[in-house]
């Protein structure tokens, strides 16, 4: 009944991602997977669309509609260039999504050519002191050093499986939300519920209790 976010599943009610009410709202998850997110939202009111660049996710996603009975527009493509007009959505949300798997520079402006005036930005993502902290080797978990470079963190690179993550300092995400038109109304450094579990092995509770593995930016698109 209540939806939980991050690794830690942290409830809404002390995070409060959604705003207080979406009935009516037209929202779209970028990077959606299986589209939970979006689930979540249409089943208090939104009208929502997801889009992902995996076909297999957006399968699973549709079988998950039908066996809810969720229906709404899923499309295939990637949330840095969504084929959708201008000022079409209210809410603009990713959960380790778009957030981390798309190139913050361009999936940032995009969804503040996506939202309307007064629209908000919500999103999920490692916290960035937990990504100076983790070893590049497989399985690795994080430490009470620094091991990469603050400044100018952007692109990150696996040894492990190839994969790429994008994931920026704080001023300068500041700095490219202000400058793709945004106001940044709050960012949660998650603060982890005691005795919390997680099936990621890359930090454990105690380091999460300590230091903030995950992190919530809310943002409002200013008048043009």
């Amino acid at each position: 009944e209540e939806p939980s976010w991050g690794q830690w599943s942290v409830p809404e009610a002390q995070l409060h991602l959604f705003p207080e009410s979406v009935e009516g709202l037209d929202t779209i998850e970028l990077g959606c997977g299986a589209a939970y997110v979006s689930g979540w939202l249409a089943r208090r009111g939104a009208r929502c669309v997801g889009i992902d660049n995996s076909a297999a996710q957006l399968t699973t996603a549709r079988r998950l509609q039908t066996h809810f009975g969720l229906p709404f527009p899923l499309i295939h493509g990637s949330a840095e260039e969504v084929p959708l007009p201008d000022e079409s959505f209210d809410l603009a949300i990713s959960e380790y999504g778009a957030s981390i798997w798309c190139d913050p520079y361009r999936w940032i402006p995009e969804a503040a050519r996506l939202l309307r005036p007064g629209g908000r930005l919500v999103f999920l993502v490692n916290g960035a002191l937990l990504m100076c902290c983790l070893p590049d080797e497989p399985n690795g978990r994080a430490g009470d050093r620094l091991l990469r470079p603050y400044i100018g963190m952007h692109r990150f690179e696996w040894s492990d499986d190839d994969s790429v993550e994008f994931h920026l300092g704080h001023g300068d995400m500041l700095g490219l939300l202000r400058h793709s038109g945004f106001t940044v109304d709050e960012l949660i450094e998650i603060e982890v519920p005691e005795g919390s579990t997680t099936r990621y092995p890359w930090v454990s509770l105690d380091w999460a209790r300590r230091w903030p593995c995950e992190e919530v930016w809310k943002a409002r698109r200013e008048a043009s």
